[in-house]
Parts: structure tokens; C-alpha cells; sequence
């Protein structure tokens, strides 16, 4: 499946502190969800479907990636 990213509204998160070292999402069409570096806006972006994004969504809430 290919997802059009052209128009997509990237955005980062309020917690970035404006600093350029982050990801940036967009919400795409279908509930799917885009993530890209913020460093290379024009670079490769991955593209999540909607169950996809909710396990990672629910992994970062139950400190699943947490570095230890």
C-alpha cells in the first residue's frame, strides 16, 4: 500500500522544546500515521497503520522502550 504524503501537516510534540533533534507525525487518511526525522524533512518517512501506531503508542505508555 502507498500513502501519499504530499500536504501531510507534520507536526512535533509540545514536549520538544523547539529544538530540531526530534520526530515529527502527521495523521494521515485511513488513520494512518507518518514519522519522520525533523532534521531531513525531505528524507524517508515510515508510514504506521492505525493498529500499528496504537501497540507503539501503548509501548511508549507502559515504558516498554525504556533504556535501562
Amino acid at each position: 500500500m502507498t500513502i501519499d504524503l504530499t500536504g501531510a501537516d507534520w507536526f512535533k510534540s509540545s514536549h520538544s522544546g523547539g529544538n530540531n533533534e526530534c520526530v515529527e507525525i502527521a495523521w494521515l487518511a485511513g488513520g494512518h500515521v507518518g514519522v519522520r526525522d525533523s532534521k531531513n524533512p525531505d528524507g524517508p518517512a515510515l508510514v504506521f497503520a492505525p493498529g500499528e501506531w496504537d501497540a507503539f503508542a501503548a509501548g511508549i505508555e507502559d515504558d516498554e522502550f525504556k533504556r535501562v
